[in-house]
């Protein structure tokens, strides 16, 4: 799998817009293959999402490298993973920051993500079970936050929780299945400025500030 995963940093990222050396290094460090159910982990690397537990999937390898290259962090920021999933693409964030706080409002795929951090050695993420779409407010603020669902309108909840000059990435669309990437930057004393990064395809994210279930 380590060939794979190599194959995976070179022809999927390389060779498209992935540049920051953080990012790439992480990618090349992750077992994706731990992160994916285990009779896909044969495709573990192939260019595309996968499905997971509980109607989610897992982000194909570029959009996640794409998603916490936007992030421009740092590996002395804490960050907000919103939507954990399979746990993936806070494995990889957790490679390149000082502390990773994620947030799943499935509890299986919470306790499963738990699991396969304990047993990668992966100790400076901690997992909470709640409602993503309105963050995670007893730990911020957040030097970045990672939204990985698609949800109508940019929740001022999760500005809110940002620092000055903060940055925010989330997928943003009138359709539940259709999205602009979007990143947030906050600023000091004005309007948050917004970037839109590219078209991309989510699961919805459920909650107060979200879709409705």
């Amino acid at each position: 799998m380590e060939s794979q995963r190599k194959n995976m940093v070179e022809t999927q990222l390389k060779n498209r817009d992935i540049s920051d050396p953080l990012v790439l290094k992480a990618m090349g460090e992750v077992p994706r293959e731990a992160f994916v159910p285990k009779e896909r982990i044969g495709i573990a690397y192939s260019d595309g999402p996968l499905p997971i537990a509980d109607g989610q999937t897992i982000s194909q390898p570029y959009i996640v490298a794409l998603m916490i290259q936007a992030m421009e962090v740092s590996p002395e920021d804490h960050a907000l993973d919103v939507g954990t999933g399979s746990g993936y693409a806070a494995a990889v964030l957790s490679r390149i920051v000082e502390r990773v706080y994620s947030i799943e409002r499935h509890a299986s795929l919470a306790e499963s993500a738990k699991a396969l951090f304990k047993k990668l050695g992966y100790d400076n993420i901690e997992v909470t079970v709640g409602d993503g779409s309105i963050g995670l407010p007893e730990h911020s603020p957040y030097d970045a936050i990672v939204v990985t669902a698609g949800s109508p309108d940019i929740p001022e909840q999760l500005i809110g929780q940002l620092k000055p000059f903060g940055r925010l990435v989330i997928p943003v669309g009138s359709l539940p299945v259709m999205q602009k990437l979007i990143r947030v930057r906050k600023v000091n004393g004005g309007e948050p400025l917004r970037e839109n990064i590219g078209d991309v395809r989510f699961v919805p994210l459920v909650g107060i500030a979200g879709w409705k279930e």
